[in-house]
């Protein structure tokens, strides 16, 4: 049986573009982007714009770790096949990261976080997310943000707790691009992060 893994289009261009767009996400944490992107493997557990993030950040000199619950659909397959990305089971080893909240609710792994001399030698995360939109469950502050922009981003406490805590290690710690669905953004580790005001949403919007 053939299996049909979509990818870009055009990878040099559409990746390139893709690549911009996470950069720009960096640089203006917190606001949020659309992504019309090929759609992920059939049974993966994310969505069009994280899997446009991985074809862009992933190559052959990458080492991508994969939380348990996200394993299904294929997705190393398909990953292996467009990217020739490497994997690993040792997340310290890891430049990327494919997690969810839940990778961070009981004994988190021990990513790398980079040191005072290397601190760009770190795993940057990228989070899959329930819900992602513009609201006023947590607060973001910091370089890139005029005043402070605000997030909901459903039940992931101990994700964005473990994120706020960069601030206390900077200039090592954790950068991460969230997505759910079409919707990207990025915290980078020079964000602060205040505040929680959760509520139970499970549609993905933008507003």
């Amino acid at each position: 049986m053939t299996m049909l893994w979509n990818a870009f289009p055009d990878p040099v261009q559409d990746g390139q573009r893709q690549f911009r767009r996470v950069l720009s996400t960096m640089a203006e944490p917190g606001t949020l982007q659309r992504v019309e992107g090929p759609l992920p493997p059939e049974e993966a557990a994310i969505g069009p714009a994280l899997w446009s993030t991985l074809l862009a950040l992933c190559d052959l000199d990458t080492r991508l770790w994969i939380a348990p619950d996200l394993e299904a659909g294929g997705l190393r397959d398909a990953l292996a096949f467009h990217t020739g990305c490497r994997f690993t089971e040792v997340a310290a080893e890891a430049d990327f990261a494919l997690v969810t909240p839940a990778t961070f609710a009981a004994s988190a792994p021990d990513f790398a976080e980079g040191d005072d001399r290397y601190p760009d030698r770190s795993t940057t995360l990228l989070v899959v997310l329930d819900t992602l939109r513009e609201g006023q469950a947590w607060h973001l502050s910091g370089p890139g943000i005029p005043d402070t922009r605000g997030l909901e981003v459903g039940e992931a406490a101990p994700l964005m707790t473990r994120l706020a805590a960069n601030r206390a290690r900077f200039p090592c710690g954790l950068d991460a691009v969230l997505a759910c669905g079409d919707w990207l953004t990025a915290i980078p580790r020079s964000t602060r992060i205040e505040g929680e005001r959760l509520e139970e949403e499970d549609a993905c919007m933008s507003q």
